[in-house]
């Protein structure tokens, strides 16, 4: 089954939920968070046609650097869109959706060689808490892009335009810490069955992504101590979480680009 007719619709529906999202945000157009949720429903399931397509293979998954972005994409679209059902979250589509279309371009344009095979549940439990892990701190990243700019508007006596359709600044706040709140549990559930179920969690081709993953975790453990003991919020928050977010990105595919395109590890 080719996988392109399916990429053409998630890539318009993608991009015509973030263009709308975007103008309701500028209020250029009126809100419809039903007709959003309806297009990022109907790109996620052409995306996951699509998954089902460039990642599982005869011979193992097929999760090199293009094919594990879209896989992200596609948990993160999935999580927005439920939480949104609950949550005021719909408004980190503006990002969510155009870089969910730009993963499913790099998995059809430039699929990846590396293969996982005789993958156990145990480490399907790995890899998929850790999906969904750094799923939840991309929203959160969003979150606090969208939270940094009410803080610097609001900040300017500037009450017209976004911040007249984002949340109150305190909900802002309290949504940002609960993503992040999912985030390290699933992260730490990663981590905890990385040292279970794989041999050897700083083996040359994964000590830098233990590393760098553990180093998220302190900044995200650090940031949620600050906001409970010593009361962190605003743009104090906003630094620390883009940076443990930055450094996720780092641990998850700046390592997989290194052994891809560098060393052209394989396996």
């Amino acid at each position: 089954m080719p996988a392109l007719p399916f990429a053409l619709v998630a890539i318009v529906c993608y991009l015509a939920a973030g263009l709308w999202q975007s103008l309701s945000l500028a209020r250029r157009v009126a809100e419809r968070p039903s007709w959003v949720r309806g297009a990022g429903l109907a790109a996620l399931a052409c995306h996951g046609v699509i998954l089902a397509l460039v990642v599982v293979g005869p011979q193992g998954l097929h999760l090199g650097l293009t094919q594990s972005a879209a896989l992200v994409g596609w948990l993160v679209v999935a999580l927005l869109l439920a939480a949104s059902l609950f949550k005021p979250v719909l408004n980190a589509g503006v990002c969510v959706f155009p870089l969910a279309a730009v993963t499913i371009v790099g998995a059809i344009g430039m699929p990846s060689t590396m293969i996982e095979s005789g993958v156990s549940p145990g480490l399907y439990f790995h890899i998929l808490s850790s999906i969904a892990a750094f799923s939840f701190f991309a929203i959160a990243s969003v979150q606090a892009v969208l939270l940094a700019f009410q803080h610097h508007a609001l900040k300017r006596r500037h009450t017209g335009g976004i911040v007249q359709v984002l949340p109150p600044l305190t909900r802002m706040e309290q949504l940002l810490f609960e993503l992040i709140w999912c985030g390290m549990l699933l992260l730490t559930a990663a981590i905890l069955s990385g040292f279970v179920f794989l041999d050897n969690l700083f083996a040359q081709h994964l000590a830098h992504k233990t590393v760098l993953s553990l180093l998220a975790w302190l900044i995200f453990a650090g940031l949620l101590a600050g906001h409970h003991y010593l009361g962190w919020r605003g743009l104090k928050a906003v630094r620390w979480t883009l940076t443990g977010v930055a450094v996720l990105i780092m641990a998850f595919f700046g390592t997989k680009f290194v052994l891809e395109y560098v060393f052209h590890y394989n396996a």
